[in-house]
Order: structure tokens, then sequence, then C-alpha cells
């Protein structure tokens, strides 16, 4: 029986359709939905904020897992959870205060987060690691979807599970940019508990079995 969990990115539905998606969501054996926030800024993209966050809460069953690939977060992080955000992953490169945003986010009553971008080392997080929930191993350059995984992500992954083990058993460690079912055993064999995966998913011609095998990796 899997132990590690799926997260469908919305970021590769059909925004014409995005009701119909977040529903054929619900029915799959996905376990969160993934929410990919950019401000154009962080990363040279933008894709949506809180009225589209509001809209897919009002129909989702599911865990939402906000990602926030934007500057100056704290800004922000206070209307993302009122707006529905389960968890909120800030980025490590983003964060000049990154204990007082991660305390803020759970203040909040949020579960808290860290991404790191593939040039950035997991000793990075070795001082804060007791104070998350989840850690995310960014496996493509952040910006947009459909990229090539990056291959150092599997030492990363090694390198996070020896902190966790380390530091904070209880850990979930999730990594997200070009995830299909060609590396998802081998990522949670890394070590990832959490898989994201947005184009797999929605360019599948069965979305619902695209998940159901990534669930079974």
């Amino acid at each position: 029986m899997s132990t590690h969990l799926v997260a469908p990115s919305i970021l590769a539905a059909d925004f014409a359709n995005l009701q119909r998606d977040v529903e054929m969501l619900n029915q799959s054996e996905g376990d969160w939905m993934h929410v990919d926030v950019m401000d154009g800024r962080f990363v040279p993209n933008i894709s949506f904020g809180f009225p589209v966050l509001k809209a897919v809460k009002k129909y989702s069953k599911k865990f939402l897992d906000v990602h926030l690939m934007i500057v100056e977060p704290d800004k922000y992080i206070k209307e993302f959870v009122e707006a529905g955000a389960d968890s909120i992953t800030v980025h490590f490169e983003a964060c000049p205060n990154l204990n007082r945003t991660i305390q803020f986010i759970k203040e909040l009553g949020c579960k808290a987060s860290v991404a790191l971008n593939p040039h950035t080392t997991v000793a990075s997080l070795e001082d804060i690691i007791l104070d998350l929930d989840m850690v995310l191993i960014m496996s493509v350059n952040p910006g947009f979807g459909g990229q090539k995984f990056i291959q150092n992500t599997y030492k990363k992954l090694n390198d996070i599970k020896a902190l966790k083990r380390r530091y904070n058993t209880e850990l979930l460690i999730e990594v997200d940019g070009g995830v299909d079912i060609n590396n998802a055993a081998k990522l949670v064999e890394a070590g990832a508990n959490v898989l994201v995966a947005g184009s797999s998913v929605f360019s599948s011609p069965d979305p619902l079995a695209a998940i159901a095998a990534l669930k079974e990796a």
C-alpha cells in the first residue's frame, strides 16, 4: 500500500473549465490540490491569486496546498489563509526573515512549508527544519509547467531525508516539477512523500488513471 501523497497541480488545468477540473480531482485518488501562485517578479510568469483560490475552495473537497512563488510573501499570507489555504509554502530565496514568516503562517493555523530552488542547498534549512511541516524541493526552475526534470533532485531528496531523520521525523518532503509515472517510484525511494504533478496529469487522455498510477508508484 502506498504511503506517499499525490498533489495534482491546477496550474495545468483548463482555466476555462476550472470547476469541472476541480470536481474531477475531487473524484480522483489525489490527496491534495496544489495551487501555484506566481507574481511575475519572483518568477517570470503570472498565474492567479485570491479570487481563483476562493473559487477553487468553494468546490474543492481536498486539502489545498498553496505554493507562493512571490516576493514579500508576508504581505499576503493572511489573505491566502482566509481564501482557503490549508498549507502555505514560501520560498527560502524570497524570505529574508524566514523564521518570522514560518511562525506567522503557523499562528494563522496553517501548515508551514519552505521551497528550495534547484540552486539552493538543503543545508540552508538546517537551522529552521524543526519548525517546518514540509520542505518542497523544486525539480525544475520555478515559473512554468512542462519543464525537464533536473536530475540532481535525487541527491537533494537524499540530503533532506538525512536532515529529517536527524531533526524532524514528521517532516513531509514534497517534490514539484517534471514528476510523472517514469520517475515517481524513484522519487519516493529517494525520500519524497508528496508528489506534485501538473502536465503529466492534465495532459493525459485519462487524468484519473494518471493520478491513480502516481499513487501506486
